[in-house]
């Protein structure tokens, strides 16, 4: 069985994986004319990058060494626009699988600070999946896929996002989604909420790994 060390080093590689796949499944929607689902699966990727950069800063804190991984080729074809939806849901759920494998690793080892850790992911997952299965749904229920709207209303910080802001790790805060019915004929909103910044050369993050 793989140590708490192990599946962390792994997950790295997963982050960085997840990373690129959201990269080509916001270039196929760029490229179908959708710049709204484009733009949110940008975001979406620079969020998963900042990720695996948190887990390196923690091996790295912990005195160990981390080899950064390749990654295996990426799906950049899709038949329609469901599709890089569903694999986007199925890629969070497998991501939850794995940070709850970490989690389950931590305790075994009796490591608190891994499982101090890793609870931050696992909340960061209830978001995950459920904000994606929200999208999902709509783009289900849309006529028109260009309908789909996707704003960042300007709301506070939630708890996840103060709590990294105080470790010093890039908070890109995973979007709470949210449905307005709208009129007949009006494009279907979806509402998330605000990210933070990403980290620069002045924060304590951007000073110990650079400016993402």
């Amino acid at each position: 069985m793989a140590t708490f060390d192990e599946l962390l080093a792994r997950q790295v590689g997963n982050e960085f994986a997840a990373s690129q796949q959201y990269i080509a499944v916001a270039v196929w929607f760029h490229g179908q004319d959708l710049p709204q689902l484009a733009k949110h699966f940008y975001r979406q990727s620079l969020e998963e990058r900042n990720h695996a950069m948190m887990m390196v800063q923690y091996i790295l804190d912990r005195g160990l060494k981390i080899p950064i991984p390749g990654i295996e080729p990426v799906r950049n074809d899709f038949n329609n626009a469901e599709e890089p939806l569903a694999l986007a849901l199925a890629q969070e759920k497998e991501v939850t699988e794995n940070i709850e494998a970490l989690f389950a690793a931590a305790r075994a080892e009796n490591d608190a600070l891994g499982e101090q850790f890793m609870l931050w992911f696992l909340k960061e997952q209830v978001e995950e999946v459920a904000s994606m299965s929200t999208l999902l749904n709509i783009a289900r229920r849309a006529e028109n896929f260009f309908d789909i709207k996707i704003s960042w209303p300007a709301k506070g910080l939630g708890t996840t996002a103060r709590m990294a802001m105080a470790a010093g790790v890039p908070a890109l805060r995973k979007p709470r989604v949210e449905l307005s019915d709208p009129p007949r004929n009006q494009p279907t909103t979806v509402s998330i909420a605000p990210r933070l910044p990403v980290p620069s050369e002045g924060t304590q993050l951007g000073q110990r790994i650079g400016s993402f």
